[in-house]
């Protein structure tokens, strides 16, 4: 009997000296700071917000980039300007900043957006009750600028009790990162811990889970011919793409599991002509890896057996991020999260969506990673996008405390 309470006080040692330090309540400086962040925090997002940087817009996104690097500067950041790796897009920033103490913590956050060119002159910031909107307000300019009023705050209290803490500021992950995948790759490989600025899901959650992404692309070669004339003659691959698409429509199209949904499609060039070409994009998301390969194998299977005579059809894949999986680091990084929103008096929720991001890449090096940390959004992707007011003070107390926290006690990896 002895030596069972022995070993079960063991036990429950080792329990209490690997958990998080639990919050004991309010930081009374780091809450007064983040509240008086508030006004300059507003201000400094509407300007980042009034300047059109959807991906590929490489003049937008080095204005971006203007408006934040001196900023970083100011804080005592050294500023890296790495080229995209592939052409198109605009130059990403990594802002590093020594410190004293022994973790080492990478926060993602990225300034391009899905909006095209003038946008921001017909849907400029603007603030609506306790919204705050404007193409990108919330995903994710507004965990960006998040993101360096933490590090004005941990500056400003002089904490330093970091080995170091680097901020990536990318351009290209609404269309997957391929300006950045080898810079992410070496970047979650060399820190402890990866802390993504996407925003939060309403009501105030965090996200523990994600969907991978992959583009399916579907292309049909007919044969042109004059519609009047001689139809007879063409082969269209229009129609015959939309046969090929009948596969999709076993699928599912929404809820947390695999979703594959036609997103794309063009097909002919005059109304007189049959349609030669055509093609789709299909957007998947997936929880499962395999999941990507059976959904390519049942549109290789179909691409087999045309409808439409002499056509022929090609199916390929894009792969963007894998899933973020549930997992025992993430969850642990959620529960430090969510006691420090304890000592406000705060229910911090967790969840996951089919938003791929980078955290999904930090998963796969073997690097802990928290994503949703940026304040409360909605209406992604649509001119319906909002930043919640509300979460906006909390969220940077929590991005900051999370910061100290995780210097104190880094997550081994």
């Amino acid at each position: 009997m002895r030596t069972s309470r022995v070993a079960m006080a063991a036990v429950a040692a080792l329990l209490v000296s690997s958990a998080p330090a639990l919050a004991a309540g309010k930081d009374a400086k780091v809450w007064a700071a983040a509240e008086k962040a508030r006004e300059a925090q507003l201000d400094l997002l509407k300007q980042v917000v009034n300047i059109d940087s959807g991906t590929g817009d490489i003049e937008g996104g080095r204005k971006v980039a203007a408006v934040l690097i001196p900023r970083l500067k100011a804080l005592g950041m050294t500023i890296e300007t790495v080229p995209a790796e592939i052409d198109g897009l605009p130059e990403n920033t990594v802002a590093t900043l020594k410190g004293t103490g022994k973790a080492r913590i990478l926060m993602i956050g990225h300034i391009d957006t899905v909006f095209g060119p003038g946008t921001t002159a017909k849907w400029p910031f603007s603030i609506e009750g306790d919204r705050a909107r404007g193409p990108g307000v919330a995903d994710e300019k507004g965990g960006v600028i998040e993101g360096l009023y933490a590090l004005q705050i941990l500056n400003d209290l002089g904490f330093k009790n970091f080995a170091q803490i680097t901020f990536l500021i990318e351009t290209s992950e609404e269309r997957g990162s391929p300006g950045t995948r080898a810079l992410i790759d070496r970047l979650v490989k060399s820190h402890d811990v990866e802390l993504n600025l996407e925003p939060g899901d309403a009501p105030d959650v965090i996200t523990v889970w994600r969907k991978g992404s992959s583009t399916m692309n579907i292309a049909v070669k007919g044969r042109a011919a004059h519609a009047g004339v001689a139809p007879q003659d063409g082969r269209n691959a229009a129609v015959e793409l939309i046969h090929q698409l009948a596969t999709v429509e076993g699928m599912p199209h929404s809820g947390d599991g695999l979703t594959v949904n036609l997103t794309i499609i063009q097909a002919g060039s005059r109304y007189n002509i049959i349609p030669e070409d055509a093609k789709a994009q299909l957007n998947v998301r997936a929880r499962k890896k395999s999941e990507f390969d059976e959904v390519e194998a049942a549109l290789q299977a179909a691409a087999k057996t045309t409808v439409v005579p002499d056509t022929t059809v090609t199916v390929t894949r894009e792969t963007s991020f894998p899933p973020l999986a549930n997992n025992p680091a993430t969850d642990a990084l959620a529960a430090r999260a969510q006691a420090i929103y304890a000592g406000l008096g705060l229910k911090l929720g967790t969840g996951g969506n089919g938003g791929a991001s980078q955290s999904a890449l930090a998963y796969e090096a073997g690097t802990p990673a928290l994503d949703g940390l940026g304040p409360v959004g909605g209406g992604f992707h649509s001119d319906k996008e909002f930043m919640d007011l509300k979460s906006v003070t909390p969220r940077l107390y929590l991005l900051t405390k999370l910061i100290m926290d995780l210097s104190a006690n880094p997550p081994k990896k």
